[in-house]
């Protein structure tokens, strides 16, 4: 009786497992289709309390979608505009970059070399090409615009969307079985990530200000495009203020050298620890109930299965993923291991109190 229980479980365990690898290889083959989905489903929820404002201003619904999807339109196009012209011109000069970067590191290397510090530059050309690591941004850049290609769709989808949202609460209260309990978790998760997207956007938009005014104060070329990537990257957690700054610090040391090189990257990590350690957590708050390990893990799940768009959105994906564990008895414990406070109360049992 034991091997059968014990036998019944482990296929249980197999079947799962099974379906969740199957499940992650159907998201990954439709990744081109799903992706401009999701963004636009981010997009959305992040128009949505804009739309509320101008509602409350007593502006019909119709005319504040129209209103807020003008300024995206138009946002979009400059941003794309500058983007666009900036990565021409500077992937066009990686080439002369790289060669002035080689030629430094050869001075480097027969510099140390005087003090009896000798380093192989063939070998360490091997193991860390600047060039590569200038490029990088640069590249992931080009992945991000790639998908924003399907511009069309993706407006039409959250336009779309947010003519659907005002009756969505009471088509959900009509087709959940327990529209009390479930109705929670999915304003919990609506709640979370308007915060989160509302908050990071504001913080993003400050940190690639003040990266642009700092490096064209410092006569660094494309001062404007390291903003957009600081603003862009800054959604990227934990990694992303880092990759934003190689190609800033690298451009520092090709055009103006090592004492401007320094200077940026010092200025790089000056605003980072104030904005993200002292700013964005004193607004956040608790913040989304993650830890920190699970946030650069789902940086690095999300990343591989959805490439760049996945890496911005790791984590309200990873937050829908907590929310549904934590809405089961079963699966709650999952939900626990993934929040960053053990204390933190369960949204279900928060449900049962209040009713």
């Amino acid at each position: 009786m034991r091997l059968n229980i014990e036998h019944t479980a482990t296929s249980r365990l197999l079947i799962i497992l099974a379906s969740i690898v199957i499940l992650l290889a159907g998201i990954k083959t439709a990744s081109s289709i799903l992706v401009p989905f999701l963004l636009s489903i981010f997009i959305a929820i992040s128009c949505n309390p804009a739309i509320k404002m101008l509602m409350n201003w007593r502006i019909s619904r119709g005319i504040s979608i129209t209103l807020v999807m003008i300024v995206i339109i138009l946002f979009g196009m400059w941003l794309a505009q500058l983007v666009g012209n900036s990565l021409n011109d500077f992937t066009a000069s990686i080439p002369e970059y790289r060669q002035t970067l080689k030629t430094q590191f050869v001075s480097l290397t027969q510099f140390l070399e005087k003090y009896n510090i000798h380093i192989d530059f063939t070998q360490l050309s091997q193991y860390f090409d600047p060039g590569e690591a200038m490029s990088l941004a640069a590249t992931m850049l080009s992945n991000f615009s790639s998908v924003m290609a399907n511009v069309f769709f993706i407006l039409l989808t959250v336009i779309f969307m947010l003519l659907e949202s005002g009756g969505m609460r009471q088509k959900v209260h009509v087709a959940l079985a327990d529209p009390d309990m479930k109705m929670m978790h999915i304003d919990k998760f609506l709640e979370s990530v308007n915060s989160y997207l509302a908050i990071k956007t504001v913080v993003s938009i400050v940190t690639g200000g003040i990266v642009s005014l700092m490096l064209w104060i410092l006569d660094i070329d494309y001062f404007l495009l390291w903003g957009v990537v600081a603003f862009l990257f800054n959604y990227v957690p934990n990694i992303g203020s880092i990759v934003a700054a190689v190609p800033a610090v690298l451009l520092g040391l090709v055009l103006h050298g090592p004492l401007i090189a320094g200077i940026t990257a010092a200025g790089y990590i000056a605003i980072n620890t104030v904005v993200g350690n002292v700013v964005e957590p004193k607004l956040m708050g608790r913040g989304l109930g993650l830890s920190t390990l699970v946030v650069f893990l789902s940086l690095v799940f999300w990343g591989w299965l959805l490439g760049t768009v996945g890496m911005l959105l790791s984590v309200p994906l990873t937050m829908i993923v907590k929310i549904a564990l934590e809405a089961s008895e079963e699966t709650r414990w999952i939900g626990v291991l993934l929040s960053g406070d053990a204390q933190e109360p369960k949204i279900a049992e928060e449900a049962v109190e209040g009713q």
